[in-house]
């Protein structure tokens, strides 16, 4: 069961992340070395109305060129979103190069001398052009084209992940690629160096305080409870927020500008507003370009995200995570909700792992949740441990981006 919608990924200042920018220019010489020229890959994306699709398919193609030095082509159709994520782009261009990656513009008159990539990847069944399909079928050996699925924790991907679908009039085969948090899926994407950098960041009060400060905030107090609020409109906002303003230890929140702080009721608060309200603290934060907002979740005591990026990135920060999942008809959602709550809860002791399911649910119904967030809280301290932990058993299945390479199996 697959989400009509994806999730976003707060982005953009370029001031921050300039190190990781750095580390990604240049293709690795071990990739190169071992396979001589670089295989090419295409990944296609298209934007719906949110940011995840592209989010997703950017995160992808920076690694597969970054980490293993292949070329790889990314054809966007909406540039104007991609600017977002990289804002040195120029959506008026068809081509160009943005941190080792070709972005190319996907336009309805695609160019008819476009020599498919051999493997080549389809974000979420998205459609490819006819051309580019028909000249796929002239080549020999075929590219290999696989389809990028929805993320999910229910058990019926098993027995999907990497089945063939027969092109009905040409010979060309397309396999369903899903990732997956268990052994048999595809995996989650997971850069080599993340868990490094993440925990260097976590020691280091020096660039924790860096950060802050280049997000033009001072350090929260020591002892106040940080948090990142990313979500869609949910109308339980409004009483969670009475109860952290009236809470025994103060808390810090940070919710991106614009349209995200709008969903919040917040669309009077500009880019780096603060509002107080008794314990409460609420920031307004510019849109962060993915490596930043990487930082802001590690720095953070816990995390709330929505979709299904935001989701992934929060697992890795090892911290304590609140998903806000998309709404689907028929309540389709908590099915898959459900899922993956009895896989993440499944170590946790009875009544902390109650405590997430009770104030998830609550939090996904747009229900009064006050309480349930207390006995959440409660737990933070075995939380904390879990998510450790949690982050570790996920990395111990394997990375999406290795796996493409060797899909089909």
């Amino acid at each position: 069961m697959t989400d009509t919608r994806r999730s976003d990924l707060p982005v953009a200042t370029a001031a921050i992340g300039a190190a990781d920018r750095d580390r990604e220019v240049a293709p690795t010489a071990v990739a190169s070395q071992e396979r001589g020229v670089p295989r090419c890959w295409d990944i296609f994306c298209q934007v719906v109305d949110n940011y995840g699709d592209i989010g997703v398919c950017w995160r992808l193609a920076r690694q597969l060129a970054a980490e293993y030095g292949f070329a790889v082509r990314l054809w966007v159709d909406d540039l104007a979103t991609f600017r977002l994520f990289f804002p040195a782009c120029v959506p008026a261009r068809e081509r160009q190069t943005c941190r080792g990656v070709e972005v190319r513009h996907w336009t309805p008159d695609f160019p008819p001398d476009v020599a498919p990539a051999d493997r080549v990847i389809a974000a979420f069944g998205c459609e490819l052009p006819a051309i580019y399909v028909a000249a796929m079928a002239l080549c020999n050996p075929k590219p290999v084209w696989i389809n990028l699925e929805y993320l999910s924790a229910e058990n019926w991907i098993l027995g999907c992940h990497g089945l063939p679908s027969p092109h009905p009039r040409l010979p060309l085969v397309k396999h369903f690629f899903f990732p997956g948090f268990v052994p048999g899926t595809g995996g989650l994407l997971l850069e080599k160096d993340l868990f490094e950098r993440r925990d260097a960041f976590q020691r280091s009060p020096q660039q924790i305080a860096a950060f802050w400060s280049a997000l033009g905030w001072q350090a929260p107090a020591p002892d106040a409870i940080k948090i990142s609020l990313f979500c869609y409109p949910n109308p339980a906002w409004a009483g969670l927020m009475d109860t952290w303003a009236v809470a025994p230890t103060p808390i810090v929140c940070f919710i991106p500008e614009g349209t995200f702080a709008a969903t919040l009721g917040l669309e009077r608060l500009q880019l780096g507003a603060q509002i107080i309200r008794g314990s409460l603290t609420l920031r307004i934060l510019p849109f962060l370009e993915q490596d930043a907002y990487d930082r802001l979740l590690w720095a953070c005591d816990c995390n709330f995200v929505r979709g299904e990026d935001s989701f992934v990135r929060a697992q890795w920060a090892a911290r304590p995570l609140v998903w806000h999942i998309y709404l689907q008809d028929e309540q389709a959602h908590e099915v898959k909700l459900t899922a993956f709550l009895d896989l993440y809860c499944a170590e946790l002791p009875i009544i902390a792992a109650n405590a997430v399911r009770d104030f998830w649910r609550l939090w996904n119904r747009g229900e009064m949740c006050a309480s349930a967030w207390g006995e959440f809280l409660q737990h933070r301290q075995i939380l904390d441990q879990h998510a450790r932990r949690w982050s570790m058993a996920l990395r111990g299945h394997g990375d999406l981006a290795a796996r493409l390479q060797i899909a089909p199996q």
